[in-house]
């Protein structure tokens, strides 16, 4: 459905920051990409969706495609209408909108002023939080309820794919769980394709079909996410166990993650 192909990303025109990359989001699955603060993950998204240009980036080779068609020279409300969405890290929201304003603003590709209603009914339906404050201003919600309004909002636009950019950041564990949980729902439930950029990769282990590995701007490792949860390498480097299922201290670790990468 959505494939990356060999993909370079360059900033400035200096700064190579993706290495090649190829990854392929399948229709109706959740895929997920893992790795540490400035491996490439969030660039990936936006080269995705089409927002490299406001900060001095572009791809520099290979392409993006949509369904067998190009999008990576593409403007990125265009890709909007196409049926790509990014939920970018830090949600975002339009703080002096109340929260059905923020929705109706995700719906502004939408035909029909009907049609509008019915998302956002649906949306009501999966966040009933956002319901109960649909009058209020988006500034005065908690973290995870922002969060939730901004996923709400890229669903107004009835998305192919949607692109979630570390929707666990600075949650609460109980919120955390609760927007996993509705995540996972509107994937089996309305059959919704979601790319997943997460730090936690327990998390997103947990919920993905499959899964890739990504260090210094390159696909390191890939494959189904069971199997990747049941890799010593994934183990001990993303999710902090020996290769028995012992939890390791945070100096075992530490050792091990210089020693990886010196390795590499």
């Amino acid at each position: 459905m959505l494939k990356l192909n060999n993909v370079e990303v360059m900033y400035n025109n200096v700064i190579l920051v993706l290495r090649g990359i190829s990854i392929n989001i399948e229709q109706g699955k959740i895929t997920t990409i893992l790795g540490a603060n400035g491996a490439g993950k969030t660039t990936t998204l936006k080269a995705i969706s089409g927002v490299l240009r406001s900060e001095r980036g572009e791809i520099t080779h290979g392409n993006i495609e949509l369904d067998g068609e190009r999008i990576d020279r593409m403007m990125g409300h265009d890709i909007v209408r196409k049926g790509v969405v990014q939920v970018f890290e830090g949600r975002r929201v339009f703080t002096n909108l109340t929260c059905e304003e923020n929705l109706i603003a995700g719906a502004h590709i939408e035909p029909s002023a009907a049609a509008m209603k019915q998302r956002m009914h649906m949306v009501f339906e999966y966040f009933p939080r956002i319901a109960e404050r649909r009058h209020g201003r988006s500034g005065y919600l908690s973290g995870g309820e922002q969060q939730m309004l901004a996923i709400g909002r890229a669903l107004m636009s009835d998305p192919k794919v949607v692109l979630l950019d570390e929707p666990s950041l600075g949650l609460a564990p109980l919120i955390i769980e609760e927007i996993f949980g509705i995540i996972g729902r509107l994937n089996k439930e309305q059959g919704v394709t979601i790319g997943l950029v997460e730090q936690n990769a327990n998390l997103a282990l947990n919920i993905a079909d499959y899964a890739y590995v990504m260090e210094n701007g390159s696909i390191v490792m890939e494959g189904p996410a069971a199997q990747l949860r049941d890799n010593a390498d994934i183990k001990e480097f993303y999710l902090g166990m020996s290769e028995h299922g012992e939890r390791k201290n945070y100096r075992d670790v530490k050792h091990y993650r210089r020693r990886k990468r010196w390795l590499s």
